[in-house]
């Protein structure tokens, strides 16, 4: 196991800019669970990683300023898609890796974002997504911010998803067990409900 000094620094994007449509218009990433806002979780068990932590909002920023060393939001209005926030965050990362983490994934632990850092390490030319059983989990990832002119050249053919661009990219993967708890989406009220009565 590398320990956390031996690998490269980080910068990291927690993405909590979308229209929260599946919370019926709710800013998600400000919705209480365990007593705390999702952002919160996800601050908590990324603070010691960075010393350059931003989050991408698109509303209520006083809020999520103080979660975040920096915010930054969409260059185009109307809630244009995760991979408008990924491309705010290569523009604005300090470090040559930008690990990317959605904001309803309270439960991922220190563990995978460890495993994360040294995969990336292996290959740091290369994106690395998680895969559960087969399929990608492209908001769960490290980009070399070296490739953030691919990001906007991709953009502006008309691409919109992060997953299929990476994979273009020769992703490569770290592979997680089908089901795994630690990437539980919590994106429903439902499902905010039903894990809110789990230890965290």
């Amino acid at each position: 196991m590398t320990s956390t000094m031996d690998l490269p620094p980080c910068s990291i994007l927690l993405l909590a800019g979308g229209r929260g449509q599946r919370m019926g218009g709710q800013d998600k990433g400000l919705l209480q669970w365990q007593g705390e806002p999702l952002i919160a979780h996800l601050h908590r068990k990324t603070r010691a990683l960075t010393d350059d932590l931003i989050i991408s909002c698109n509303r209520n920023p006083q809020q999520y300023a103080p979660y975040a060393d920096r915010l930054v939001h969409d260059d185009e209005g109307d809630f244009p898609g995760p991979l408008a926030g990924i491309r705010a965050g290569l523009k604005a990362a300090r470090h040559a890796q930008l690990m990317i983490l959605p904001c309803d994934v309270p439960r991922i632990d220190a563990a995978l974002l460890q495993g994360m850092r040294e995969t990336a390490s292996q290959h740091p030319d290369k994106p690395l997504m998680l895969r559960q059983g087969e399929h990608w989990e492209p908001l769960l990832c490290i980009i070399p911010v070296a490739l953030s002119s691919a990001f906007e050249s991709a953009w502006h053919d008309g691409e919109r998803s992060p997953g299929r661009l990476m994979r273009k990219l020769g992703a490569q993967a770290l592979q997680c067990p089908d089901h795994d708890p630690r990437l539980a989406n919590l994106n429903t009220p439902e499902l905010l409900s039903t894990h809110n009565t789990v230890s965290d």
